[in-house]
């Protein structure tokens, strides 16, 4: 079968799709031929893309195919027993097949370490070896993996047969386009892109994109997806999972979008949007200090430092405010789908133009005895870290979660925040006119993301529109309320007391 009627790509799931094993038709070129049966099955939506990849290698079509998948849909599982099979009927040939990670320790060696589990259960180990930690050779062919990080040295490699991306969505562009791709063109080798979206940058997206032009043109298929709905039909464990990611993150969540989803982020844009800023609007009234019975945390932005994520170093902000803010957490019922707090904001204190010298007494006394807060995460960044640690010998380790800003930090912080006031676990005291409620607010709606490489994203309000103070000591609150325990505490007596 010749590129031209290469029908097996664009059609319907193979005959015995639901079988173990990939059951590729192919018998040439003559070579081992691995068990099937010995491999978990594979469902519909694998088999289509296994045997697509097959075709391509096995009919030298030389194709680009794309493969989206949700978190935990298989597709790990495909790319191993398809370079299995190659690597049996290839094995008289002296060609190289590569794989390329994000980072070789430890995504490639997961990928070396199932490729090698399925050849063990194929009767295959027998004549096969390990080479290095970067290969597995079976006869004259081997399977290599390769860093796709920046600095890795993988330039003199030539993929005879095949070339896959493996979290092609991490996969610095530059690095792939210089190094990787001309390994395939010497024998026209197949491309196989894996991973899940993220934004419109990556070079997974640029790849899917080409491919869809490409099936416009000729109906070859080329572009493989399965959301998370494909993978519940086959599994209900799996869908209860996800259906409990959807409402502990929300739907509009980067990362439920991205990951199960399946849907491209855009650039950046807007943090939240106005059904979003509705959403986290709450009718409780706003109090200055605890009530009996309640448990609280607070979360402090500190003045007079910022993060610059983009450039991941510590500057002087233009406004001069650390703010505060106290919620209480509220745990849901025992049958909540959600085990964790409701938190309702109820005081917001702005401390202007105080040196953290003087800022220290004033915020011990409020946090420990005003307050006697759960939870504290401040800002521990560059001139914070001396506040937070004595805060930290004031209040104790247990109290204070110091938390130093870097790109990832902030982007746990951001994704946390989006978090919890997508699934109604944020709330904001009811408007009282005062100019702290207008400051969140005006934050609120002025609140921009940006969207990076590894699933990272930095939040942020331009300095044009203002500070993002509230905003920052917001998510920190958030973090704050991480694994504590709002429940009564049961007191419990030895056997036999009275």
């Amino acid at each position: 079968m010749g590129m031209a009627d290469a029908g097996s790509v664009v059609g319907p799931p193979m005959p015995g799709a639901q079988e173990p094993g990939v059951h590729f038709p192919h018998s040439t070129p003559r070579g081992f031929t691995p068990k099937p049966a010995a491999w978990p099955a594979l469902r519909p939506y694998q088999s289509q893309v296994g045997r697509a990849i097959i075709d391509s290698v096995l009919d030298r079509c030389g194709l680009t195919i794309t493969v989206v998948m949700a978190r935990q849909a298989g597709k790990n599982e495909i790319s191993a027993q398809a370079e299995a099979f190659l690597l049996g009927k290839f094995m008289r040939r002296s060609v190289d097949a590569i794989k390329c990670a994000p980072t070789l320790e430890p995504q490639g060696r997961i990928s070396l370490s199932r490729l090698w589990t399925r050849m063990v259960q194929a009767d295959m180990a027998q004549r096969g070896s390990l080479e290095g930690g970067q290969a597995v050779r079976f006869g004259d062919a081997r399977q290599v993996f390769l860093s796709a990080e920046p600095s890795a040295n993988v330039v003199g490699h030539t993929a005879g047969i095949l070339l896959e991306v493996d979290e092609a969505q991490d996969v610095d562009r530059e690095k792939f386009d210089r190094e990787f791709r001309p390994m395939a063109a010497p024998a026209g080798a197949t491309t196989v892109y894996y991973g899940t979206p993220w934004d419109d940058s990556t070079l997974l997206e640029r790849a899917v994109q080409t491919n869809r032009e490409l099936e416009r043109r000729d109906g070859i298929r080329r572009h493989f997806a399965a959301d998370w709905t494909a993978v519940a039909e086959f599994n209900p464990e799996y869908a209860r999972y996800v259906e409990g990611e959807r409402a502990r993150l929300g739907e509009e969540h980067p990362l439920f979008r991205t990951q199960y989803a399946l849907k491209t982020l855009s650039g950046g844009g807007r943090l939240f949007s106005g059904s979003q800023r509705a959403q986290i609007q709450g009718t409780h009234y706003r109090q200055h200090s605890r009530r009996a019975g309640e448990v609280y945390v607070a979360g402090l932005d500190l003045a007079g430092q910022d993060w610059d994520g983009e450039n991941a170093r510590v500057e002087t902000r233009k406004h001069d405010a650390t703010v505060l803010t106290i919620a209480r957490a509220v745990m849901p019922p025992s049958d909540a789908i959600i085990d964790e707090p409701r938190l309702e904001i109820v005081e917001h204190i702005a401390f202007s133009g105080t040196a953290h010298d003087a800022l220290f007494a004033r915020l011990a006394d409020v946090l420990g005895e005003v307050w006697r807060v759960r939870r504290l995460a401040v800002d521990a960044t560059g001139l914070g870290e001396t506040l937070a640690r004595l805060l930290t010998r004031r209040l104790g380790d247990s109290v204070v979660r110091p938390v130093r800003f870097t790109a990832e930090s902030k982007s746990k912080l951001g994704y946390g925040l989006l978090a919890a006031s997508n699934g109604g676990r944020l709330k904001l005291y009811a408007a009282d006119g005062s100019a702290e409620y207008a400051d969140f607010q005006h934050e609120m709606e002025a609140a921009r993301v940006h969207y990076r490489p590894n699933q990272q994203m930095n939040f942020f309000v331009e300095p044009a529109d203002g500070d993002d103070d509230y905003l920052v000591s917001a998510a920190l609150a958030v973090e704050a309320a991480k694994e504590i325990e709002t429940r009564p505490r049961i007191a419990r007596g030895r056997f036999g007391e009275q």
